[in-house]
């Protein structure tokens, strides 16, 4: 694999993920209520943890994203 196949992967790859992010917050935020009741289904949740639980999640997709996706692109992008 060259530098530039490898530099436009990891461009589609963040790009990719950061919308896969979006799409996440929009249907928690304007979706919460269904998903929090389809949630509690399956595990007893308190309204705060759940919020606690879904922030997390993402502030940690975000820094994956971040570490594994946008900086090596970075790196790459400048040295190319």
């Amino acid at each position: 694999m060259t530098e530039t196949t490898l530099t436009a992967l990891l461009g589609w790859s963040a790009l990719i993920n950061y919308a896969v992010l979006l799409l996440w917050f929009a249907l928690f935020s304007f979706n919460r209520d269904f998903i929090y009741a389809l949630h509690t289904r399956w595990f007893n949740l308190e309204q705060a943890g759940f919020d606690t639980i879904h922030y997390a999640a993402m502030a940690g997709y975000k820094l994956l994203v971040l570490v594994f996706n946008l900086v090596p692109w970075l790196v790459l992008t400048l040295l190319v």
